[in-house]
């Protein structure tokens, strides 16, 4: 095999591109990764999940001197915040992160080609970087592209007034209000950073409620505790226009069922209204690749797309729209090409909503249940009643475990409350293997620990929680 031919050529050094081409090499393949941002770790890690977590967790420090370290009995003098710092420490962070990827590139033999792929046919693949244009072979060609932000018709993202995502990690001062259009995971996790380091937050959602794919006693709940931190609502609320002046921002808005219209002004507004696939530049429309209305790749149960030997995974082909995800598609995508069984459980894929109480969920909801005809249990325990929660003065939220009423077999498990997005890995780990709530609640848990809220949630899923 020649320098520019490999088993395996993958597009997209994302989550799930860079995480396919590491297996794949481990596995014995040689692997290309191809990526045009100079930087790997795609969206995720230069400017999504890592970046939004490092300023979500300063954010939080910052929040808790101010108005929480008293009640620990720690005296502080004046608190002041120090933007420039703040945004310095988060880009270490990307830096770090993004640099630990090439070095496993380098571990594991993987040749990274920086530069824009584009298939050029089956089985061939062009690079086009600084230095010129490449052409490259692979037996197997993966598209990994990923994501974009969605637009909204009338409000066009300058990244200055009117901000996406990536705007809002890098605003240079603290707005005096933010408007944040979406309330979903990346709004109200970016809106909870500005809200924090002093921004009134106003977040405007076409739909009748906050996080509204979640499940909906979630929802209410979680709104009820960001409206006591400060951020405000206006739910089924469209926006129509943006007119940016020199130092604001004037949202048109009017009722989603139609009304009475009316205009919102603030310094800058940021727009999280869900992300699209990527695949401009790709090739995939010029070599036949069969997609869906809304631009996501079609694949079959093996990640194949309608040509032979070019495959698709992650974002670009729909479902759930994140980073863990699209790994676990890489990792079984460069098993099954290696002869292998990979596979991915698409009912037991947590999520994750990284503000404070975080939000953590896996599986299916109460409103999904009931839309089906399942017969279904619910166990719920508060963290008022547990007592660990008390000693660290986090008490907001709630375990909740759905069970199949008949087989008790977990279907569902849905959480507010301080470290959420890591004791729902108990619940995806027991879904995995088919765990009934009984067997939750007969494992020993520490005490005292968060994860005795699991526990009692499960007990009370068959009537029997000792705490309450």
């Amino acid at each position: 095999m020649s320098d520019n031919s490999f088993d395996v050529v993958v597009i997209g050094g994302g989550p799930g591109g860079y995480v396919a081409a590491i297996r794949a090499a481990q596995l014995g393949l040689k692997t290309a990764c191809v990526e045009k941002r100079g930087a790997l770790g795609g969206t995720c890690l230069n400017v999504g999940c890592i970046p939004s977590k490092a300023l979500l967790q300063s954010s939080h420090h910052y929040e808790a001197a101010q108005h929480h370290f008293a009640e620990h009995g720690i005296k502080v003098g004046k608190i002041e915040l120090d933007l420039a710092t703040m945004m310095a420490r988060k880009q270490k962070v990307v830096n770090d992160n993004t640099k630990g990827i090439e070095f496993l590139f380098k571990k594991h033999k993987v040749a990274y080609l920086i530069g824009e792929g584009r298939i050029a046919g089956p089985g061939r693949v062009t690079v086009k970087g600084a230095d010129g244009e490449q052409n490259i072979a692979a037996k197997s060609i993966v598209i990994a592209t990923g994501s974009e932000v969605t637009p909204l018709p009338g409000v066009e993202i300058d990244e200055k007034r009117v901000i996406s995502s990536t705007g809002a990690l890098e605003l240079p001062a603290v707005p005096k209000h933010l408007v944040v259009i979406g309330a979903g995971v990346i709004g109200l996790e970016l809106g909870s950073v500005w809200r924090r380091l002093g921004s009134e937050v106003t977040v405007v959602e076409y739909l009748d409620r906050a996080l509204p794919f979640h499940d909906g006693e979630i929802s209410k709940q979680m709104q009820r505790i960001l409206e006591r931190q400060g951020l405000k609502f206006k739910l089924a609320t469209k926006v129509t226009g943006a007119e940016s002046g020199a130092s604001a921002v004037t949202l048109s808005l009017e009722p989603a069922k139609g009304g009475n219209k009316e205009e919102l002004t603030a310094e800058a507004v940021l727009v999280a209204i869900g992300r699209r696939p990527f695949t401009n530049g790709v090739g995939a429309k010029e070599v036949g690749i069969e997609m869906d209305n809304r631009g996501f790749i079609k694949v079959d149960g093996h990640f194949r797309t309608s040509v032979p030997g070019i495959y698709a995974i992650g974002d670009v082909i729909g479902g759930a729209m994140l980073a863990h995800k699209a790994e676990d598609e890489g990792v079984a995508l460069a098993e099954q090409l290696a002869g292998q069984a990979g596979h991915v459980n698409y009912e037991a894929i947590p999520g994750v909503v990284y503000t404070w109480p975080e939000v953590a969920n896996v599986g299916r909801t109460e409103e999904q249940l009931k839309a089906d005809g399942v017969a279904y249990k619910v166990g719920k325990f508060p963290f008022t009643a547990n007592g660990r929660a008390r000693a660290n003065g986090d008490t907001d939220g709630f375990v909740k475990i759905l069970a199949d009423a008949k087989t008790d077999r977990v279907l569902g498990c849905h959480i507010i409350g301080p470290e959420a997005g890591d004791l729902i890995a108990e619940i995806v780990l027991g879904m995995e293997f088919g765990a009934a709530a009984e067997d939750i609640a007969r494992t020993c848990h520490a005490h005292p620990a968060l994860g005795e809220a699991v526990k009692e949630a499960a007990l009370a899923v068959d009537g029997r929680p000792i705490h309450i």
